[in-house]
């Protein structure tokens, strides 16, 4: 699904040097490493504070603690995507309130946001998922006008961008009050473990949090805050480094793979692509950065998906179901206040979804493999 090793190899002295530089001196933890990442990815997201933490997971619950929130206070979040997202929510004591997504991009559907907005709501956190930018302007002024905080989850999104009504663009994780992503390996922006980081532009936010990351400390053994032991480390900081320069080629040579993707499938029946944010057709634009194919995910029609599954992986071709299972059927978040009838989206998407190889090593014969297999076993299924 991911080719690291080919990605390293671009980039293998630069990372070695790097690591190398960092053993010699010993400043594993919070570093020069760490400090200069820290100032390099500020300027490239435009933000004003960037902190670095241990993973996304932790990113997300941080900003969450940051904020303030208390025990029951609800915070609505995607019905699809991956657990991390609700499960720092229940952690915290909160409450989570589940709503279904839209059809064609498959983020939060905003109109279900809107529905479940009760007086305990506090918080909404939209997920870029797959490396596309929720429809940000309509959700910040719903946010607005019910007095909510916007916590972006931007582990898949990195590097994307959410262009507004007035032509205008921002960074994804730029524009809610806070914003958390993951640096895990298979990342856009990955490092050789785990690592993650919370953005905002909220200067008395960026100061708690930088608090909390560190067991609530700004000057050492005084505990100013609740928090937690939560820091990036040097040598993955050096490998981010070498990373940031070429995040936005890494990006564009996933959006080259995922036209190729696109074109191969667009006459086949049964075969739906992936759409983008921009546009009144929402389709992929080739200018347009919205989206930064952090997956590339097919919904199959008239097809037994997990049939394709086991052939793909029969023609040795990896692939990936992101997500077999709601998060409101999950054992460990099923609540009785969900009703089965306001998810029929995500219920629906969980049984036709399919994730292809998407890196930045991709070749034009490994697509051709890919796409003639897809297409093959699609026909043979759908006139069989």
């Amino acid at each position: 699904m991911v080719d690291l090793q080919g990605q390293y190899a671009e980039i293998k002295d630069q990372v070695t040097a790097s690591m190398q530089g960092v053993i010699d001196t010993a400043s594993f933890i919070n570093g020069p490493e760490v400090q200069s990442f820290q100032k390099e990815l500020e300027a490239y997201l435009g933000v004003k504070h960037v902190i670095p933490c241990a993973n996304g997971t932790d990113a997300l619950q941080i900003a969450m603690m940051g904020l303030g929130l208390k025990t029951g206070d609800e915070v609505i979040t995607a019905d699809f995507t991956f657990a991390a997202t609700v499960e720092v929510i229940a952690l915290l004591g909160l409450t989570p309130v589940l709503v279904d997504v839209d059809p064609i991009n498959f983020n939060i559907d905003l109109a279900a946001v809107e529905r479940a907005i009760t007086p305990r709501t506090k918080a909404i956190v939209p997920v870029h998922l797959f490396g596309l930018s929720a429809d940000m302007e309509p959700l910040m002024a719903l946010a607005k006008k019910h007095n909510l905080f916007v916590i972006e989850d931007n582990a898949q999104g990195i590097g994307a961008e959410c262009t507004f009504s007035d032509g205008s663009k921002q960074k994804t994780g730029t524009i809610g009050h806070v914003a958390s992503t993951s640096f895990f390996p298979s990342k856009n922006l990955g490092c050789y473990g785990d690592g993650g980081a919370i953005f905002t532009n909220d200067d008395d936010l960026a100061h708690t949090l930088r608090g909390i990351v560190n067991h609530g400390m700004y000057e050492r053994y005084h505990h100013d805050v609740v928090g937690v032991n939560s820091r990036l480390d040097s040598l993955q900081a050096a490998v981010l480094r070498a990373k940031l320069p070429r995040l936005d080629q890494y990006n564009a040579a996933r959006r080259r793979a995922a036209a190729a993707y696109t074109r191969a499938f667009a006459q086949v029946p049964g075969i739906t692509t992936p759409s983008g944010a921009c546009g009144p057709e929402k389709g992929i634009c080739a200018q347009c950065d919205c989206h930064v194919f952090h997956q590339y995910t097919l919904k199959i029609d008239g097809v037994d998906r997990d049939a394709l599954v086991k052939h793909l992986a029969a023609n040795n071709i990896p692939c990936g179901v992101y997500y077999p299972i709601p998060l409101h059927a999950q054992k460990a978040y099923k609540d009785e206040r969900y009703n089965e009838a306001d998810f029929t989206v995500t219920n629906t998407l969980v049984q036709c979804v399919i994730s292809l190889p998407m890196h930045t090593e991709l070749e034009d014969d490994q697509i051709d493999f890919i796409t003639n297999t897809v297409i093959e076993f699609v026909k043979d299924q759908r006139h069989g």
